[in-house]
This record gives C-alpha cells, sequence and structure tokens, in this order.
C-alpha cells in the first residue's frame, strides 16, 4: 500500500517524537520473518516499553534526523527493524536477542545508545544491563553484606580483645 505525503509526514512526526524520548534503539534485518512473528514480537516489545517501526529506509533516516539516533544512518540497508526503548536501555537489545534465538534469519545489524552506536557483536553488553530493579537489589544486598561482614569484623574483634585481657 502506496502511503501519501501526509501519511508519510504524520509518521515521520509520531514516531520521531517517540524516538527523542527513548533510551536506546536496535536495528535488525527482519528478512525471512513472517508477518505473525513481526506482530508477536511487536505485542511482546510493548509490554516491555519497546516500541518497534518497520517502514521505508528513507522515511527512518527523516525519523532519526536530531535524535541520538542518527549514528544508526548506515545500518538502514535493505529490510530494516528499529526498536525503541523508552523504559530500560537494555530492554530493546534483550527482545531482539531472545528473538533471534529462535529466529536464524532474523540478524540484529547494531544498536545505539546515548549517541554512540554498538556493533552487533556488543548488543549482549547493552541486553545484559540490569533493570532498575535488579539494580536496586543487588545495591541494597551490598549494602546489607557490608553491615553483615563489618558485625563479624567487630563481634572477632571482641572476641580477640576479650581473649587477650583474660
Amino acid at each position: 500500500m502506496a502511503l501519501n505525503l501526509q501519511n508519510k509526514q504524520a509518521i515521520v512526526t509520531k514516531v520521531k517524537e517517540f524516538a527523542k524520548s527513548a533510551l536506546s534503539a536496535v536495528v535488525a534485518d527482519y528478512r525471512g520473518i513472517t508477518v505473525n512473528e513481526i506482530t508477536e514480537l511487536r505485542k511482546a516489545g510493548l509490554k516491555v516499553g519497546v516500541k518497534m517501526i518497520v517502514v521505508r529506509n528513507t522515511l527512518m533516516l527523516r525519523i532519526i534526523e536530531n535524535t541520538p539516533f542518527l549514528c544508526l544512518k548506515e545500518t538502514f540497508i535493505g529490510p530494516t527493524l528499529i526498536a525503541f526503548s523508552t523504559e530500560h536501555p537494555g530492554a530493546a537489545a534483550r527482545l531482539l536477542k531472545n528473538f533471534a534465538k529462535n529466529h536464524k534469519k532474523f540478524n540484529i545489524k547494531a544498536a545505539a545508545f546515548e549517541g554512540a552506536i554498538l556493533a552487533a557483536s556488543h548488543i549482549d553488553q547493552l541486553a545484559n544491563l540490569p533493570t532498575y530493579e535488579e539494580a536496586v537489589a543487588k545495591m541494597i544486598y551490598l549494602m546489607k553484606e557490608a553491615a553483615i561482614g563489618k558485625l563479624a569484623r567487630l563481634l572477632v574483634a571482641l572476641r580477640n580483645q576479650k581473649s587477650e585481657t583474660a
């Protein structure tokens, strides 16, 4: 279905606003993936704060103008899907990485985070970033462990002090 100029402008405006508020973006080649599989991927993405779009590469270039994702422009060759993460920087990378495990034809090209491009080989680093909840839990655990460690050292010191005085 061909889009007229007004529809194209509306798509660019709508997605550009979303892209400006996104924390990261991942670009993938979806060649060989069925429409139903892409639909399921989009549904899964919406649950974790990831918005995916498939449009012509010329529109994609207009969408990423004046955004931190302009560094991805060289990856817009062939059938391209772009996923924007809004809630967590690693959400799109994690979602597409897991999808690619089950769909060998799905190929992650690159990602962008804070204006820098990450090669496909470094997507794992972005995907493995802990979520906010995981980071808070780890920090609480470390603080708790530090307090327990200090208490244990204090008890050992008190025991040593008492044994020296006795």
